[in-house]
């Protein structure tokens, strides 16, 4: 008897659906063709263990499991649920008239009950694409997959269960959730204010810019002076994700396997905070079977590298590209996987390595050249996509001391959201540009013209400064973003005067 059961395949962000089917026939072997890797080799001991412990068994004939379609590679242990169900309906043990109205994912223990999987989100949303009534899932994910509407989720703890329900003896509760209510409820939770922070009020005001306009920026000085702190508190002033936004976010921790059993939707924008030993596949995703790296967990929110130049070379050089294009492109022989990377670097450094130079009371220890080779450790290309650098110096004791409150993260945020918003009308006419970091080259001809003082003014300081070519587009973005922020349609001069202190480390002579 030949029947026909249904899983699915997780590629990058997206799913494949699987056509498994099984066929009992007279004889005595088992064949599992379609491409499985050895995980899913081994189901057939798992299943064995798993039916004879709930009181079924495979039946003694000959076995052939076609998983299509064919030429796309399965792999994981999650098959071994539509597998068994496969081999129970064939063999007519269970009853499979409504076998085919599900998509069934899970892994199964020896006693029969079930582990959580990876990409229960996809999975869902591609269900529901392909027209299925639901999706048959471990217990764990079934919160996971009810984000996704109109498509039944039924989480199961045990194979018994299952079998119960498709032979119409009990039914099993349906998980619903209220996506919206859910996501509104719990937005932005927990996350570290800016009130807490004493004084570096110049900080504070470079790091709104940057959430403003969606620029990257570097944070240079010395130890203790605040910068981890800071930049644990960016999220926090970056606007609230988006249904979409917390959509794709969610697809990518859900294909990575960092959702617990409680998390639904992801409300929060990410903040991902690298050790510096990390190797560049764990950067940018990749592996045997490609995964999404670092880069991509940040989607829509922060990646935060502190001591940078502490990176290796190799790890900075791989994120140019996803810097520039926003998505990171994996290439293996037989495939290729796309992760998006649209995410906010904000880096921290020490000016030099015993991180004192340009102190304002201690002496820095290092010899001749070594803060220009402690800063040749980042290339030029890296720093030339970084448009704030900002200098950090330390907090004085009386501001240490003062019980005032610095502006909250809430009063910073409702600025950034402003500012947003007019760049979204500026930019709604182009697909790829959403914030003022973006801009190519004819938008920044056509946004941001310069008075005669403005443009007198920055010709100035290119030239006292001895500013690189690199740093005058940057200023031209960073003074827009400053000119949105003060909900000015023309950029002025005091815009331009402000962009051009955030362009410490392109001075010639910075470092001595």
């Amino acid at each position: 008897m030949l029947v026909k059961t249904y899983g699915s395949a997780v590629s990058g962000i997206h799913a494949t659906t699987i056509t498994i089917e099984v066929d009992v026939t007279a004889g005595i072997k088992f064949f599992l063709v379609g491409l499985p890797d050895n995980a899913v080799k081994e189901s057939e001991q798992r299943i064995r263990a798993a039916l004879q412990n709930n009181g079924y068994r495979i039946p003694g004939k000959k076995i052939i499991i076609n998983m299509a379609p064919a030429d796309i590679k399965k792999e994981g242990s999650s098959y071994d649920l539509p597998l068994a169900i496969g081999i129970l309906a064939a063999s007519g043990q269970m009853k499979s008239e409504i076998i085919s109205d599900y998509v069934i994912m899970g892994e199964l223990s020896l006693d029969g009950s079930l582990h959580h999987i990876k990409g229960a989100l996809p999975i869902a949303i591609k269900a529901r694409e392909e027209g299925f009534k639901g999706i048959i899932l471990p217990k764990e994910n079934a919160r996971e997959a009810a984000i996704v509407n109109d498509l039944e989720v039924l989480g199961v703890e045990n194979i018994k269960e299952l079998i119960d329900f498709f032979n119409g003896d009990s039914e099993i509760e349906k998980t619903e959730i209220d996506t919206r209510a859910e996501f509104y409820s719990a937005l932005n939770n927990n996350i570290p204010d800016f009130s807490d922070v004493k004084g570096q009020e110049n900080i504070k005001r470079a790091l709104e810019i940057a959430a403003a306009g969606g620029h990257n920026v570097i944070m240079i000085g010395p130890p203790g002076s605040g910068k981890t702190m800071l930049a644990k508190r960016m999220s926090g002033i970056l606007p609230p994700l988006t249904l979409q936004e917390a959509l794709e976010t969610t697809k990518i921790h859900s294909v990575a396997g960092r959702l617990s059993a409680n998390n639904t939707l992801m409300t929060s924008r990410p903040f991902r905070s690298p050790h510096h030993t990390i190797s560049d596949v764990a950067l940018v995703g990749g592996g045997v079977n490609p995964q999404p790296g670092e880069i991509s967990l940040s989607h829509n929110g922060v990646l935060f590298l502190d001591e940078l130049p502490e990176f290796k070379r190799t790890v900075l050089e791989v994120m140019r590209q996803p810097l520039e294009d926003r998505v990171v492109t994996i290439s293996r022989a037989k495939s290729t996987v796309d992760y998006p990377a649209s995410f906010m670097l904000v880096s921290s450094m020490n000016p030099c390595p015993c991180g004192y130079y340009n102190h304002p009371e201690k002496d820095c220890l290092c010899p001749p050249g070594m803060v220009q080779k402690y800063l040749n450790k980042i290339s030029g290309p890296l720093l030339d996509r970084i448009d704030l650098h900002v200098e950090v110096t330390p907090v004085s004791f009386s501001e240490l001391s003062s019980k005032e409150k610095g502006e909250s993260s809430k009063d910073i945020r409702e600025k950034v959201i402003l500012s947003r918003e007019i760049q979204e009308k500026r930019f709604s006419e182009s697909d790829k540009t959403y914030s003022n970091s973006h801009m190519n080259s004819k938008h920044i001809q056509k946004f941001c013209i310069l008075d005669s003082e403005s443009s007198d003014m920055l010709k100035t300081a290119m030239e006292k400064l001895d500013l690189s070519a690199r740093a005058y587009d940057r200023i031209l973005k960073v003074s827009r973003t400053i000119a949105d922020l003060a909900v000015s349609e023309n950029i002025e001069s005091q815009h331009i005067a402000e962009a051009i202190q955030y362009r410490s480390l392109d001075r010639e002579g910075w470092a001595g």
